[in-house]
């Protein structure tokens, strides 16, 4: 059995700038999550962040969140892994973040944890809120997984990769999502982790566990008659477990003001 923590939505800038909302302070929302996973006793293997680090970030931004990580790391005691998102950028990451020059090329990896593969792809399109994993990536993942791993696979992603029940908005899903199902399809993936649409969502597609986290910033919630989107003060994580029957998600939401944001028109993001 392993257990890891999956945090999403960050919305990060460094202390002192601008932020997303002028009254939210998202890095203490990062602080109080980590506190409590650690205080519960938790006792992950690894932590799994899937995109959006920043808010726009520059590279002091990703400095700042290096530093954050770094010290959740140390805290717990056990590696992060990241993801990026559609407010991320690719260069000022792999300056601030990672200390490498300055370069476009997309960010995505496999590491094995005792086992277990982590796949991170990398789904921006830049300048785009929607997300696409490109042929490139798409070649290196169908090669990746034509050898088994030990305990399986996961694979982690900012956009989801499956129907979000009444939610259609243009930009919420990988738009090649049918290509990187067909990929995946008959492998060993157990579970695909997302983030993007701030809401925790959960479903099944071709017997792979999809999970969608709501993220530490802030939730989208429905208000009452289903006209308006509020950003809401709320900060949630999920302590996932994987074993030999499958993937196991308990979503955790933390103590916050529910303070709303901003609210956004819901026309054109839902169907009946």
């Amino acid at each position: 059995m392993m257990r890891f923590v999956h945090l999403t939505d960050t919305h990060l800038n460094a202390p002192g700038k601008n932020g997303q909302f002028p009254t939210s302070n998202h890095f203490e929302k990062v602080e109080q999550t980590i506190r409590h996973v650690r205080e519960t006793g938790v006792d992950p293997e690894f932590v799994l962040v899937t995109g959006d680090l920043s808010h726009g970030g520059d590279v002091e931004d990703y400095i700042f969140i290096r530093s954050l990580f770094d010290e959740a790391s140390r805290q717990l005691g056990v590696p992060v892994y990241v993801v990026l998102g559609n407010h991320d950028h690719l260069s000022a990451f792999r300056q601030g973040y990672l200390g490498e020059s300055p370069s476009e090329d997309p960010f995505y990896y496999v590491q094995y944890i005792q086992g277990l593969r982590l796949i991170g792809l990398n789904s921006q399109v830049s300048g785009q809120p929607g997300g696409r994993i490109d042929d490139v990536q798409l070649s290196w993942l169908e090669n990746q997984l034509q050898t088994p791993a030990p305990k399986g696979t996961i694979v982690a992603l900012h956009h989801p990769l499956i129907s979000l029940g009444g939610y259609t908005a243009k930009g919420l899903l990988v738009e090649n999502r049918e290509q990187i199902a067909r990929v995946i399809a008959g492998t060993d993936v157990k579970g695909v982790f997302a983030g993007h649409v701030h809401s925790n969502l959960f479903g099944i597609s071709q017997g792979i566990f999809h999970i969608v986290a709501a993220g530490t910033a802030f939730t989208a919630e429905l208000e009452e008659g289903r006209q308006h989107f509020q950003f809401v003060d709320m900060c949630g994580y999920n302590i996932v477990t994987v074993n030999e029957e499958g993937i196991m998600v308990q979503a955790i939401d933390l103590p916050r003001s529910r303070t709303e944001y901003m609210r956004i028109p819901s026309k054109g993001a839902l169907s009946k």
